[in-house]
């Protein structure tokens, strides 16, 4: 299975979140009100007040979001890719579609009056991070912000699991219906174990009938057909044509047509692992597109992975995306 001859690369449509990232001691922790080391959804209320107590703090700003970070990455390889969401009309979703825009991103963000989506990570001087995050206007994303011609005009729709549960599941379906009728291959990242647990069985026959490419950890891996990784694979080759089991340090697997092909990790020093699974989803869907073998694709997917994970946050524009792939080509 190849990705048919179209204009773009990828369409993404996922949840539009600023990644806000502060660094603060054990007490201001306290002081706000969260619990060190966990993740906390915060209501617009909540989500406006730590903005404000905030202010005066140094916020290193990165847009994020699970597709936003695999699409980012792929315009950054120099693919041709669409991201499609929502954001607020505020200062942060003015903000968030500049910054997009500079990445190379063809973006098609709308707004909403809701605050933009955000997640804010509080690291404190141990590295550990603590999060609070308002998914604000990214939930309020619905079928008439999708563009028929862009899905039509894409080799591939990419989309998160995190929008298969709450009030954007039927656009989702309707986005992966357009693709169907346009011979666009629909590619999923599972996202979160919860997301898996809480909608196991319509996920499995979402990705029987509608998936060609998955994405999954280890643990959604288990969480959606209960075996470990590898096992995981050869399960999930009943489904979808191409599956992926992400594995971190210890590499990955991709299944296709019975064959189970290993990919090696690449060293690393790992400093924040946020956004490894995006980028190696971006490396591999852009390999896939143009023609590349599956174990090629699957190596530049675990060297992106590798080299997102030397810095905080995920600045994906560090990364050499010319020098990543002609170290792949040179393997």
């Amino acid at each position: 299975m190849t990705p048919p001859e179209k204009q773009y690369d990828v369409i993404g449509i996922g949840n539009a979140i600023m990644d806000f990232l502060v660094e603060v001691d054990d007490q201001k922790l306290t002081q706000l009100n969260l619990k060190k080391g966990e993740f906390h959804l915060a209501t617009a209320e909540q989500a406006a007040e730590l903005l404000s107590l905030l202010s005066h703090y140094r916020l290193e700003t990165v847009p994020g979001g699970s597709v936003a970070n695999t699409i980012r990455a792929i315009a950054h390889l120099g693919g041709h890719a669409i991201f499609c969401g929502k954001v607020g009309h505020d200062q942060h979703g003015h903000h968030y579609i500049n910054e997009l825009e500079k990445a190379g991103v063809h973006s098609r963000l709308s707004k909403h009056p809701a605050l933009t989506g955000h997640a804010l990570a509080f690291i404190t001087p141990d590295a550990q991070r603590t999060f609070s995050v308002h998914l604000g206007a990214a939930v309020n994303m619905a079928q008439e912000d999708l563009v028929e011609e862009d899905i039509k005009n894409s080799k591939i729709l990419h989309l998160e699991g995190y929008q298969l549960e709450g009030p954007t599941r039927e656009m989702v379906l309707q986005a992966i219906t357009l693709a169907k009728s346009h011979d666009t291959l629909v590619s999923l990242d599972l996202s979160d174990p919860g997301v898996i647990r809480r909608n196991t069985t319509f996920l499995q026959e979402l990705i029987k009938k509608y998936a060609d490419i998955v994405f999954v950890n280890e643990e959604e891996a288990r969480e959606l057909t209960g075996f470990n990784a590898e096992n995981a694979v050869r399960e999930l080759q009943k489904l979808v044509s191409i599956a992926i089991v992400k594995r971190g340090e210890h590499g990955s697997f991709i299944g296709h047509k019975g064959t189970i092909t290993r990919i090696d990790s690449f060293p690393a020093t790992a400093i924040d692992t946020t956004g490894a699974g995006d980028t190696y989803a971006a490396g591999f869907l852009y390999g896939y597109c143009r023609g590349w073998t599956l174990e090629k694709a699957g190596r530049l997917g675990s060297l992106m992975a590798a080299r997102i994970v030397e810095q905080q946050g995920v600045k994906i524009e560090r990364l050499d995306g010319e020098g990543l792939k002609r170290l792949v080509d040179e393997k």
